[in-house]
C-alpha cells in the first residue's frame, strides 16, 4: 500500500470515528498531495509524499512559532496536533549522532577544512543520510556541519 492509499484510509476512517483533529489534518495532506499531482500532471511516489508531508510539517512548526509568539497558545496546540498526525505518515528522523557521524564522513570525503567549504559537506551528508531511507532536517545538519567546520 503506498503512503497516498494509507493517508485515504486513514481519513476515511477518521471521518467514519468522527475524529475531527485527525480529519481536518488528513484533509489538509491529501489535498496538498492531490495538489502537488496537479502540478506534476502525473501520480506521486512514496519519495515526493514525504517530501510534501516534511513541508507541511515544517508550515506547521513555522505556524504554531508564530502564534506562541503572537500569545495564542490554542492555535499553536492545533498546530501542534496536525504535527503529530503528519508525522505518523514520515519515517523516522535521524538522531543526533547519525548527523554527527554523516557530517563527519562527508568532512573526510570531500577534504573540507573550513566553513567556505559547507556546501559540499552539506551535499555528501545529506545524500548519505538520504541513502539510509530516513528524515533529515536541513537545518539540523546544517548546524552540525557549521559546528564541526568551526563556523
Amino acid at each position: 500500500m503506498t503512503l497516498t492509499e494509507r493517508i485515504t484510509r486513514d481519513l476515511t476512517s477518521a471521518m467514519k470515528a468522527r475524529d475531527a483533529a485527525r480529519t481536518s489534518a488528513l484533509r489538509m495532506a491529501k489535498a496538498a498531495l492531490h495538489n502537488r499531482e496537479i502540478d506534476k500532471q502525473a501520480a506521486l511516489d512514496d519519495a515526493e509524499v514525504v517530501k510534501v508531508l516534511q513541508g507541511l510539517v515544517k508550515q506547521r512548526e513555522d505556524a504554531a512559532e508564530q502564534y506562541d509568539k503572537g500569545r495564542r497558545p490554542e492555535l499553536a496546540e492545533k498546530e501542534r496536533a496536525e504535527i503529530g498526525v503528519l508525522k505518523g505518515y514520515l519515517p523516522a528522523d535521524v538522531t543526533d549522532e547519525e548527523v554527527a557521524a554523516a557530517v563527519a564522513k562527508a568532512v573526510e570525503e570531500t577534504g573540507a577544512a573550513s566553513p567556505k567549504d559547507m556546501g559540499k559537506v552539506m551535499k555528501a551528508a545529506l545524500s548519505a543520510l538520504a541513502a539510509s531511507g530516513k528524515a533529515v532536517d536541513g537545518k539540523r545538519l546544517s548546524e552540525a556541519a557549521r559546528k564541526r567546520l568551526g563556523g
